[in-house]
């Protein structure tokens, strides 16, 4: 019987499952065995779909234990599972002790037979054969013993033994890493291309002996010319030498050089999966070099009419410096997909655009241009990965403050939570779950946060903009006067009514800084601003405030543009008068637009 590895911990790792696999389902097996505590199925943070294993935690060691016994490599959805014991310490994965690797092994072995041939040997932590994207073996596995003796004697027994049909290879396992280093510091067979179809394997031969090896022919313990089922030449090869020094001789003296009237090329000979990943590294590299290149130049506009072509939208933009490049996306049949491209020469020449086009409608048009700088595809997925995780943390039924060791995951992710739940594994109390809104050094009273888009217009009743006398917060953070008693303080009458909004306490805005507002959490930052802006948008336009901030802050614009806003009186009016222009083409029947019938200033 297996036994957990120098821990009292009742959870075990569930992996090789199918995508459709969930929690529920995973109960209803595990639970046959013994109460479990809680299952969790691991999701990826973006798309949700399950990443193939689970954790499961039992009540009792007992139950794990005989979970892993009964049920390891038992079919879920027709996939045998792989079932091991949750190991805390990382360290232990990674040091490679007691691991071993095997290969060559017979396609008909999978889990449950590679896990009996090698129990024999000592307690195994894991054990894995690798498989496809079909579930077919690829001919090779690893088994984790608990300790390196084990590992050793099943390293001296079974290699070069038969297993099945097949003799295996057994070998102390040695980090893919490591093994690339070992490898690249001692090859010796060296691939030659670009051959002339009239080249044989005896020329080859003697030419790579001369150049390498001193005409010692010896040397070279193989060569081959790849043919067609007609025998004729492919035009490449292999010369394998006994010394990875005469190797590395032949490409240098024969790369470049010319047999039969052809330059050849000379070069380690690299399996299919090593070149692919070479080429897959050299393509990541070009694709940095092309981003860093357009890096503050590049600008993403949205929101384009039909009518708008890049002659036009050219026109539009070349006030603000050099365009070098203009493109609109245009789909299979020519039409505009409503977005595109405009690169300058110089970063102040794409951020002066940023300024004076988002939000402007263009004359003939209806809808405002959204304009930014221009993100790559992996930027925008990184920063969508980290508002998700920052949402998962604060999804409601989650446990902000669990352990990994009581889930077998990292805190804040979904748990299912069977039947009855023991104490310490509920959810918790509504209460204790993390605020959001204005970060405050110290616990302040609660009060009602109303949403920008639904302020009620509160003018000369103590609005927000200071004019009243119960104004709750004024537009440059000071404090106003608020309604109290003698004390300073609300009535006890008024601190138990709950539809009392109480001055008292709300939280008061300080002073800030651009630097200080980008330090605060990113969800946070906003609602500062917004704080800000309401009383200066208030100014200019009373009735249309609430709708105008919720544009500000909903534009797609950043922090600093933003910021920019609460310093620059002139900048603030035109993109108040921009987004009311906006507010009326909105509200105003098209009829009464084709009619030139007059439009209202405010809603």
């Amino acid at each position: 019987m297996s036994k957990p590895h120098q821990s009292l911990s009742a959870s075990i790792y569930v992996g090789d499952l199918s995508p459709d696999v969930t929690e529920g389902l995973l109960f209803e097996i595990f639970n046959s065995v013994g109460p479990v505590v809680s299952i969790r199925v691991c999701r990826d943070t973006i798309t949700r779909r399950s990443l193939g294993y689970a954790y499961v935690n039992f009540h009792s060691i007992v139950d794990a234990e005989r979970a892993l016994d009964t049920l390891n490599n038992t079919l879920i959805k027709d996939k045998p599972c792989r079932i091991m014991w949750v190991q805390r310490d990382p360290s232990i994965r990674k040091s490679g002790v007691g691991n071993i690797f095997i290969k060559n092994l017979d396609t008909s072995i999978g889990h449950k037979e590679l896990f009996d041939t090698f129990s024999i040997f000592g307690n195994i932590l894991s054990c894995k054969v690798v498989m496809d994207e079909n579930g077919n073996s690829k001919g090779y596995g690893f088994v984790h013993f608990e300790s390196a003796e084990s590992a050793e004697n099943a390293v001296r027994t079974v290699n070069d033994k038969m297993l099945r049909s097949k003799k295996v290879y057994v070998g102390k396992f040695v980090p893919k890493r490591e093994f690339i280093k070992q490898k690249e510091a001692s090859w010796t067979n060296v691939y030659v291309k670009d051959l002339d179809l009239s080249v044989t394997e005896e020329q080859l031969r003697k030419e790579f002996a001369e150049q390498a090896c001193g005409g010692d022919a010896s040397a070279i313990t193989s060569c081959v010319i790849m043919r067609d089922n007609s025998t004729n030449s492919k035009g490449f090869g292999f010369v394998n030498f006994s010394k990875h020094e005469f190797a590395l001789k032949a490409v240098e003296k024969l790369h470049n050089a010319t047999i039969n009237g052809k330059t050849i090329w000379c070069g380690r000979a690299q399996k299919f999966a090593e070149r692919q990943q070479e080429l897959k590294k050299k393509y990541a590299q070009l694709k940095m070099q092309r981003i860093s290149k357009f890096q503050g130049i590049n600008l993403y506009i949205k929101n384009l009419e039909d009518e708008i072509t890049e002659e036009r939208l050219d026109k539009e933009f070349s006030a603000f410096g050099t365009i070098h490049s203009c493109k609109i996306m245009l789909d299979d049949h020519g039409n505009s997909r409503g977005f595109g491209f405009v690169c300058y020469t110089a970063p102040e020449e794409a951020q002066r655009a940023i300024t004076e086009m988002n939000s402007r409608v263009l004359q003939g048009c209806n809808k405002p241009l959204y304009v930014a700088l221009h993100e790559p595809a992996e930027i925008r997925k990184q920063k969508l990965a980290q508002r998700n995780a920052s949402r998962t943390k604060l999804r409601p039924g989650s446990v902000p403050n669990a352990s990994p060791s009581m889930y077998g995951g990292g805190p804040g992710q979904p748990v299912y939570y069977p039947g009855n739940v023991p104490s310490g594994y509920g959810y918790p109390p509504q209460a204790m779950l993390p605020r959001r809104g204005w970060p405050q050094a110290q616990p302040q009273p609660q009060f009602q946060q109303m949403p920008y888009s639904v302020i009620p217009n509160m003018q000369g009743r103590g609005g927000r903009g200071g004019r009243g006398g119960n104004s709750i917060v004024s537009g440059r953070g000071n404090r106003v006067n608020n309604r109290r008693n003698n004390a300073g303080q609300p009535t006890q009458a008024q601190m138990q009514d709950p539809s009392i909004i109480h001055a008292a306490a709300a939280p008061i805005l300080p002073e800030l800084t651009l630097q200080q507002l980008l330090t605060i959490p990113e969800e946070q930052q906003k609602v500062a601003l917004g704080e800000l802006l309401y009383p200066l948008v208030e100014k200019i336009r009373p009735n249309l405030c609430g709708k105008i901030t919720g544009m500000f802050l909903d534009s797609g614009w950043t922090i600093e543009e933003l910021f920019s806003l609460l310093h620059n009186e002139s900048k603030l009016n035109e993109k108040v008068e921009q987004a009311v222009n906006v507010l009326q083409r909105v509200q105003t029947p098209p009829d009464q637009l084709e009619a030139g019938a007059q439009q209202p200033t405010d809603q």
